[in-house]
């Protein structure tokens, strides 16, 4: 069950179905042949990076000197707050300034899909269970196919819903997260305050 959890945790956390429009506007500059090849590209990179990052987090946590109950408060509130955004969007683009051209890692790779929320989430999984890397690297590996399955599938996502029903399931899954974010909030105080 937890890996399950794991899954669902990181699967929300990447936001395929919000970042479909995001996805498809960097893409527009792309000719529509290369369009595939660039996303496959793009899923790898994010890939390698959360891997490396989940293979190399720990280390980061000792040299920081972080113990796992901060990183639970910090990871919960950075999730609330990414929750937040994800149900209340503003105007502000998360990709940054436009540019023409075919994109190279970034936006897409990074921030979109292992982007701080990720990252910060897989530190927090990492060490609320040290002793399980393999089956956190398998939750991370199918959360990171479902996401590229969605982002590969943009196009028809987006025919499929279009604009409001895919801002729908972006505040279903906010909604989700928000309680998700919550518990990983309860869980670093209480394991705290039973420190103490």
């Amino acid at each position: 069950m937890e890996q399950l959890s794991a899954v669902v945790t990181l699967f929300l956390v990447m936001d395929p179905l919000g970042n479909v429009p995001l996805f498809l506007s960097v893409l527009k500059a792309v000719p529509p042949e290369r369009r595939r090849a660039v996303l496959m590209r793009e899923i790898g990179f994010a890939y390698v990076v959360l891997v490396a990052f989940l293979l190399g987090g720990d280390y980061l946590l000792r040299f920081l000197g972080l113990e796992q109950q901060a990183v639970s408060i910090a990871g919960g509130i950075v999730l609330f707050l990414i929750a937040l955004r994800m149900i209340f969007p503003g105007d502000g683009s998360l990709t940054g300034p436009s540019f023409e051209g075919e994109p190279f890692v970034v936006p897409l790779a990074i921030p979109l899909v292992a982007g701080p929320s990720t990252l910060a989430t897989l530190l927090l999984l990492k060490s609320a269970t040290p002793a399980s890397l393999g089956p956190l690297l398998l939750a991370l590996t199918i959360a990171w196919i479902l996401t590229g399955a969605i982002l590969l599938s943009s196009t028809y996502f987006y025919r499929l819903l279009g604009d409001r029903g895919l801002t729908a399931i972006e505040r279903l899954m906010g909604m989700l997260l928000v309680m998700v974010a919550v518990q990983m909030l309860m869980n670093g105080v209480r394991a705290f305050m039973s420190a103490r």
